[in-house]
């Protein structure tokens, strides 16, 4: 357990530094250039013809540094997401494997249980350390010691619902940064909106380009930011509706494959 938690925090910064990297150079040779390119393109089409309509550019649209840090932390989320998924994807295809090899009909007494829970504790360390078999050893030891049935199917639950507390716990990682995605882009909306104000003289005396840049840097950075943490946020719920349904599928499989087998003389 230990090195898992190793393991994914080592995980967690490389893949932010990835994401750091990766965005700004996204940043740097492309987005900035093109944006820069789109602003004179319309700088030039409106000193034609002040009546002129400019021309809308995604690029000018994603082009300031709220957004660009707004596309990182999605991208790290993304990441922490993907591998979240791929694990639960990894131990979900346990569930087709018969860990106690049990027959149709056949009967689990307490003599037995000691010789299942050697079978158990004797899989690869990979495999051990998934929910399926921890709840049926965990089981296994509760019948051999209480010989109740229904002590062994209470073990078997509080096992999966631990579980499902600990993923749920995890994900509150995920949900700092779809927090942290709207709150960058509200800060981008107040500086934009201070450096308009900043510029409101101009405007008075006839020259509100400047206004209008700001106010555009404000408006397009929530924008871009609500856009951002909404598709965060379905990707999410797909996540945890995934570890939800792996934990009630591994009660399901605790019931049918060891507790409807137990028997007691």
């Amino acid at each position: 357990m230990k090195n898992k938690l190793i393991n994914e925090f080592l995980f967690q910064l490389i893949s932010l530094i990835i994401a750091v990297i990766v965005v700004h150079v996204a940043y740097s040779a492309i987005i900035r250039p093109r944006a820069s390119a789109d602003l004179q393109t319309n700088t030039e089409i409106l000193a034609a013809d002040s009546r002129a309509e400019e021309i809308s550019s995604l690029y000018v649209l994603v082009k300031d540094y709220e957004q660009e840090f707004c596309f990182i932390l999605f991208v790290w989320a993304l990441a922490i997401l993907f591998y979240k998924g791929s694990q639960t994807l990894s131990q979900r295809r346990l569930l087709t494997k018969d860990f106690l090899s049990v027959p149709e009909g056949g009967k689990i007494i307490p003599e037995d249980s000691r010789e299942l829970t050697r079978h158990l504790e004797n899989l690869p360390d990979n495999q051990k350390d998934a929910l399926v078999p921890r709840s049926l050893l965990i089981a296994l030891r509760r019948f051999d010691s209480g010989r109740s049935i229904q002590d062994v199917s209470e073990a078997a639950q509080n096992v999966c619902q631990q579980e499902g507390d600990r993923l749920e716990s995890e994900l509150s990682i995920i949900r700092y940064i779809a927090w942290a995605i709207p709150s960058v882009g509200f800060i981008g909306t107040v500086r934009g909106i201070s450096q308009a104000l900043g510029k409101a003289h101009l405007a008075l005396e006839g020259d509100i380009t400047g206004v209008t840049v700001n106010l555009g840097v404000a408006f397009n950075s929530t924008l871009i930011a609500l856009l951002i943490s909404i598709f965060l946020m379905f990707i999410i719920h797909q996540i945890q509706l995934l570890q939800e349904r792996y934990v009630l599928d591994t009660v399901t499989y605790c019931e049918d494959h060891l507790i409807r087998h137990l028997h007691i003389r």
